[in-house]
């Protein structure tokens, strides 16, 4: 890695230091292949010459027909957010600079909007923070962002010296590039523009949209299996997408010229279950006046998807046993064997293990379908994507629509606050809900029923647990809040809740109010008259683990 000499801003001018500055970076861009490190290197350069307190290198990706942002390079980020190092193309300042690309400039983060969320792991100097964004550009394009953070000391500049020289230095990044990229062209799975620090190939999915690392996972799994004729069982909760990815498996196999044909065994009896998956010859019951060939022969050098696996019936789960040893079926009311080329690709949100152990679930069927498993995160474990989904929903109903709305930046935190029960389509259908029922051509966080404590995926979940399901611990009832995360206190609940207890006591009190509220953190500080910085201290000092739903 290159070293920086750090140059004392007594004994060299202004124009000195950003000359050194440019020349340095100008090199380490020009003299290795490494795309990722040489932009980490230009980072610590900017940081050492310049004293910028915090660097982030972002550039565009391709998902599923929209564009995000990812996380290239940073300096002065915690593991977290680099984990969450995924955004919209238009989304917060960053985005706001590739979409107009034009620089941005914010004086204080302190007091700028787009910077609420996390503000509070950026203020750490005792001086005001300035936020500075240049757009990345190679000719007429716009690849990426470059910002930094900067102190704003005392009777210091203004922001144009910063601006020209790290427009200067986004030229640079812009050409290397541009060069990567050329130069990449050659290596199959090489993805310079949206490469993470390791250098392990790069998968998508057309009309499947994720950045995050856990998408990513699942996305290689998909491409490394779908070549293969092995059955797939995928897992996850409800509304994860589970038939998207079915499809994209068909979509990617050799079988994607023949049918992709799909079941959904719980919402059919066993009856109608068995005739519509096997079929069933004239006359086989009241009502069946002709032949009728069933889902497995429509199938036939394709493939089948039989969504919720898990919800079919013991006596069923025999029938289908043989269908998959075998490959062969006779129709309801026929005697001959017909025999089938089929991929079976299953799906469930149930818990197959503890069903086989409670004998509620055939073990022989659960290896048999259990050849290749593939696990699809919840919605909650992968906030970065939530952005991206958005945006995606919501230019779906404008095409739809004939309308043109947007997401301001209070919406897009609200829902990335949210835990989302129902997953992907529990997004969708909210996108949907305010997107109709708005008056107005930007969503804002009071579109949204969550905002005001109408969420009914919210109480629905609440309801389901502990004593709310009884009764006994009726739901509380929280002032409205525009965007859920104010600050400022509540009024106090009746003492006799609380008294004067120890600090374990302190513990229970802290667990009762997170419990109260779904165990989102703001309501609960409001709750307990406290911000929810102090909620976050008080959480940490005892240990307490925020449940995910």
């Amino acid at each position: 890695m290159t070293t920086a000499v750090v140059l004392c801003p007594s004994r060299q001018t202004r124009a000195q230091i950003e000359l050194s500055t440019v020349y340095e970076i100008g090199k380490i861009l020009s003299a290795t292949s490494d795309l990722r490190r040489a932009l980490r290197e230009t980072l610590n350069i900017l940081a050492n010459y310049l004293g910028f307190s915090r660097g982030t290198i972002v550039l565009r990706e391709e998902l599923g027909g929209s564009e995000a942002l990812e996380l290239v390079a940073a300096t002065g980020l915690s593991p977290e957010e680099w984990e969450a190092g995924c955004l919209s193309a238009g989304d917060g300042a960053v985005g706001k600079a590739y979409a107009s690309g034009l620089p941005v400039v914010v004086p204080d983060i302190a007091a700028e909007p787009l910077f609420v969320e996390e503000a509070e792991s950026r203020l750490a100097s005792a001086y005001p923070i300035a936020f500075i964004g240049v757009p990345v550009r190679h000719g007429r394009r716009t690849l990426g962002v470059l910002s930094v953070d900067r102190p704003r000391l005392p009777g210091g500049a203004g922001f144009s010296a910063d601006v020209r020289l790290l427009a200067m230095v986004a030229n640079l990044i812009g050409q290397a590039v541009a060069l990567a990229q050329v130069s990449a062209r050659g290596r199959p799975g090489a993805d310079v523009e949206s490469g993470r620090p390791d250098a392990r190939p790069r998968y998508r999915i057309k009309n499947v949209i994720g950045c995050s690392r856990k998408m990513e996972s699942v996305f290689a799994e998909v491409h490394q299996l779908a070549p293969a004729r092995s059955t797939v069982l995928l897992r996850g909760e409800s509304g994860t997408g589970k038939e998207v990815i079915a499809r994209a498996i068909h979509d990617l196999s050799p079988r994607n010229s023949a049918p992709f044909v799909k079941v959904n065994c719980a919402a059919l009896s066993e009856t109608l279950l068995e005739s519509e998956l096997f079929g069933h010859e004239r006359g086989a019951f009241t009502g069946a006046t002709g032949e009728r060939k069933g889902r497995f022969e429509l199938a036939d050098k394709g493939t089948l998807f039989l969504d919720e696996i898990g919800d079919i019936s013991p006596a069923f789960q025999t029938k289908l046993l043989r269908v998959l040893q075998e490959r062969e079926f006779e129709r309801v009311g026929g005697s001959r064997s017909i025999k089938v080329d089929v991929r079976l690709i299953c799906a469930t949100n149930r818990d197959l293990e503890t069903m086989v152990a409670n004998g509620e679930f055939r073990a022989d069927l659960y290896f048999r379908i259990n050849v290749v498993s593939v696990f699809l995160p919840p919605l909650r474990e992968r906030p970065e994507d939530i952005a991206a989904l958005a945006e995606h929903f919501l230019q779906r109903f404008n095409a739809e629509n004939g309308r043109s709305m947007t997401l301001s930046p209070t919406a897009h935190k609200l829902m990335r606050a949210c835990n989302w029960p129902g997953n992907v389509r529990e997004l969708e259908n909210c996108i949907e809900r305010a997107a109709t029922m708005s008056r107005h051509q930007e969503l804002e966080a009071l579109d949204f029923p969550c905002s005001v404590n109408r969420c009914m995926s919210q109480i629905l979940h609440l309801a389901g647990k502990g004593d709310l399901l009884s009764g006994r611990a009726p739901l509380p009832a929280l002032e409205d809040d525009a965007s859920g995360f104010d600050d400022s206190p509540a009024p106090r609940p009746p003492a006799r809740r609380f008294g004067n207890e120890k600090p374990e006591g302190e513990r229970e009190r802290l667990i009762w109010a997170m419990e109260q509220c779904g165990w989102v953190q703001a309501k609960a500080a409001r709750l307990l008259n406290i911000t929810p910085r102090q909620m976050g201290y008080a959480l940490q000092k005892f240990a307490i683990e925020v449940r995910r739903f």
